[in-house]
């Protein structure tokens, strides 16, 4: 004997629920394709927004995204926010080059540059935690010389960011930055850092005009830091 939609809905069927769990499906597996054929024919390490941050996740520079894994990030570069950012950065690069091609060579020459007075001396102090054994580095950076109202700025970079040397995963860079000084990187393992209030911490002293930054890695085997630049 059949019966009627209204029959259906008063026993607690959903009209089109087969459906929608159809499509659903259908998304899911299109994205796992993605990802598979992504990870077989994608190069990381041409990709100028992948980056490995201290905590051993992955991040999108260009989107601002957190990754789990290769897999996550590489999936995330097929969706819709990705590509529709990557358009936005491309008429936003021609626009501005448009831009500077057209301002008049006398007035490109009378932008100001700050003048760089060379590096900061600095200190990097080896060390072990007594209680956890986990390795640390300590950093004093001075800057006697530091533009007024300004304070030092750092962050990490991957070896595949930098320029300067061949890359080497099994390290990554500390940048620390402050006008009117060179900018300095600092070349320390490629490890997990501890992230923890007491285990990761800077500090600027404004009278001694000196930049402490303290690092732990959670990992206590780790591999001794190369020379200071």
């Amino acid at each position: 004997m059949g019966y009627s939609d209204a029959d259906g809905a008063d026993r607690g069927g959903k009209t089109g629920s087969g459906r929608m769990s159809s499509e659903s499906q259908q998304n899911q597996d299109r994205r796992e394709r993605l990802r598979k054929l992504a990870l077989e024919t994608v190069d990381l390490n041409k990709d100028p927004y992948f980056m490995r941050n201290h905590l051993g996740t992955y991040e999108c520079k260009l989107c601002l995204t957190i990754h789990s894994n290769e897999g996550n990030y590489l999936a995330h570069t097929q969706g819709k926010r990705h590509q529709t950012n990557i358009a936005r950065r491309s008429a936003r690069d021609a626009y501005e080059a448009q831009q500077a091609s057209a301002v008049p060579a006398h007035v490109a020459k009378q932008q100001r540059k700050t003048v760089k007075i060379g590096r900061p001396g600095y200190r990097v102090t080896k060390q072990r935690d007594p209680t956890t054994g986990q390795r640390s580095l300590l950093f004093l950076i001075d800057y006697p010389e530091i533009d007024e109202g300004l304070q030092p700025r750092h962050r990490f970079m991957s070896a595949y960011e930098q320029k300067i040397e061949p890359v080497d995963r099994k390290y990554q860079y500390i940048l620390v930055a402050a006008e009117p000084y060179e900018t300095i990187a600092f070349k320390v393992p490629n490890r997990e850092i501890d992230t923890a209030a007491d285990k990761f911490f800077t500090r600027w002293d404004r009278e001694t005009l000196t930049f402490t930054l303290q690092l732990h890695f959670k990992d206590k085997k780790v591999a001794d830091m190369p020379p200071p630049p």
